[in-house]
């Protein structure tokens, strides 16, 4: 992970980013759950600083990349179900006090932002869908994502379609798992949409697992494990290894996993 940068007195520069830098204001309650998780635990000792357009956090489950990401999309003013900084809906309230311990260093305004988390889509396509209902003269908000309600395609073509559609540039957009729905063309396809959109004055902090996503030239990947958060090659996560292993030897790998 990157040190800290007002620590060691040096200025921020301007990247381009909206958030530049990720820190604990305060910590969790004493018996909050919090406390074990290893992303947590990583931010006590020091902040992330965001130096790229595109931000991967990647490690195994339970590494606290959700948490994070939730966190810091929550504090900087987003739904914790998801979507634009517009949207107001509660289905919920599951998400956890982190976004109040957290202090986010920003540098400009985003002209466009989207928080997307699988996991809570569903709400998201749901609260569009109950907007366009409202009577006004002005188009339907479903307008923005296609023009058909999200719920009248598959999972992973309305992720797309909300990506496509929806994301505008100079945004910031801050995604949970995006490839949860997604074939292996679905990943590619968003990846070269994170690509476009990045060129495009657009910041992306992005939580996955997938080996396909984070190939992502330019990107910045941030391993978050019990030892801490540490930026590390996209050929040395342990996804990239377990995956290619596998399509390699998949009979040799397949005998040590069904013995």
């Amino acid at each position: 992970m990157k040190r800290n940068a007002r620590e060691q007195g040096e200025k921020f520069t301007d990247n381009g980013n909206f958030i530049l830098e990720a820190a604990l204001k305060s910590e969790p309650g004493k018996d909050s759950y919090l406390n074990v998780i290893p992303a947590v635990k990583a931010l006590k000792r020091e902040p992330i600083v965001f130096d790229k357009k595109v931000t991967f956090f990647m490690g195994e489950n339970g590494s606290g990349k959700s948490t994070l990401i939730e966190g810091i999309a929550a504090a900087f003013g987003f739904n914790p179900e998801g979507g634009s900084l517009n949207f107001m809906f509660e289905t919920r309230a599951t998400h956890s006090e982190l976004c109040d311990c957290l202090r986010l260093s920003k540098f400009l305004r985003p002209r466009d932002g989207f928080f997307l988390r699988a996991e809570s889509f569903y709400n998201a396509a749901s609260y569009i869908d109950e907007l366009d209902e409202i009577p006004a003269s002005a188009p339907k908000i479903s307008e923005s994502y296609g023009g058909t309600s999200l719920h009248k395609m598959s999972h992973g073509e309305a992720f797309l379609r909300l990506v496509q559609n929806r994301f505008s540039g100079s945004g910031l957009y801050i995604l949970d798992e995006p490839e949860a729905a997604l074939s292996p063309i679905g990943i590619m396809t968003l990846m070269r949409e994170v690509y476009r959109l990045s060129g495009l004055g657009s910041q992306f902090i992005i939580a996955t697992h997938s080996p396909i996503l984070s190939a992502l030239p330019g990107s910045e990947i941030l391993w978050i494990d019990r030892e801490g958060i540490r930026r590390v090659d996209w050929r040395n996560t342990e996804h990239y290894a377990i995956t290619r292993e596998f399509l390699l030897h998949p009979e040799k790998m397949l005998s040590e996993l069904l013995k």
